[in-house]
């Protein structure tokens, strides 16, 4: 995929969500957009000519503790949706993303269907899913309680 390419289907997708002064993506390759009560990212890789889309999940203060983000890690395997995402920590923002990469241009209206599966997800995940990690990784003697 093109950088133009990637910052058209950017641009086309926020206008159609509203964002009617969107640029896309800026000089940077990166972009972002709320939608839905999420907040989708997007960056342009040069060296991969892909388009990385990241629904935001949650932002840490302070590193993860230890077994927190296995904890994330063990839930897309155990099955909860990830909206077509995988689960993506990026060490330099302390955020935990669903995050799914386009290395072809998409028809406009699935890449439409893919941000809404993927926001959803998100959301799912910063509020239910956040809870069972958090429960699991420290206080696992209340879940042997039950």
């Amino acid at each position: 995929m093109t950088r133009e390419a990637a910052q058209e289907l950017v641009r086309w997708y926020s206008r159609a969500q509203g964002a009617v002064l969107s640029p896309g993506l800026n000089p940077q390759g990166f972009g972002g957009i709320a939608v839905g009560g999420a907040q989708l990212y997007f960056e342009y890789h040069e060296d991969t000519k892909s388009l990385e889309c990241s629904a935001l999940v949650y932002r840490f203060r302070e590193p993860p503790k230890p077994g927190v983000l296995e904890g994330f890690e063990a839930e897309a395997r155990e099955g909860t949706d990830t909206g077509g995402g995988t689960v993506d920590y990026e060490r330099e923002n302390r955020g935990l993303f669903l995050s799914r990469v386009y290395t072809q241009m998409p028809d406009g209206k699935a890449f439409a269907q893919d941000m809404k599966r993927l926001g959803k997800a998100s959301v799912v995940w910063g509020d239910e899913v956040l809870d069972r990690v958090a429960s699991r990784v420290f206080h696992p003697e209340e879940l042997q309680k039950h």
